[in-house]
């Protein structure tokens, strides 16, 4: 629900953040992985899927940089909602466009501890697919192993709590065309 003082208290973390990568740089990493996913995908006829709603940004500025034919879909799921620690996994939307014997890739913000995208790595092969590959926007750099390690990264980012370009904090802040973190 709006409040004034939501919208001042969403104000104040984005005064209060660190910028980790400006709009340039932002830009520039989205450009180098549209040429990389060409490359190497260009001839594979893929079935691309973002992941709803932080892929959105990152979705919405990668594809018409691909320079390939495609499918495309979404699926949902979350474990954060409105909350800066994972939860949960919650599965709101599976793919409409048949997956069985695509190759697929998917398309998220960011890749933090890889429950998220690990899940959706085994339900996309147990759906058929003959192989599925992983393209996110920011990488969290972590002291630990993740279950999954995606196949393309844009950008690596600090084990903080990072938001803009899709990633969103508290609700907010996902319209940003920059990449800031959260100060301790």
């Amino acid at each position: 629900m709006f409040s004034p003082t939501h919208a001042a208290a969403n104000l104040a973390l984005l005064t209060e953040a660190e910028l980790l990568f400006s709009a340039e740089a932002v830009d520039a990493a989205v450009s180098q992985l549209a040429a990389q996913l060409t490359a190497d995908l260009g001839d594979r006829y893929p079935l691309v899927l973002a992941v709803m709603g932080g892929a959105v940004v990152f979705t919405g500025q990668l594809l018409p940089r691909l320079t390939f034919p495609l499918d495309f879909d979404y699926i949902h799921v979350s474990r954060y909602g409105e909350a800066t620690t994972g939860g949960e996994l919650v599965w709101r939307h599976a793919p409409k466009e048949a997956v069985q014997g695509r190759v697929v890739l998917v398309l998220d913000d960011i890749l933090d501890e890889g429950h998220t995208l690990h899940a959706i790595h085994e339900r996309v092969m147990a759906l058929g697919a003959k192989a599925c590959y992983s393209a996110v926007l920011a990488n969290k750099l972590l002291d630990h192993a993740k279950p999954l390690t995606a196949d393309y990264v844009g950008l690596d980012v600090p084990n903080r709590y990072v938001f803009g370009y899709g990633m969103d904090v508290r609700g907010a802040w996902r319209n940003l065309p920059a990449i800031y973190a959260l100060n301790a």
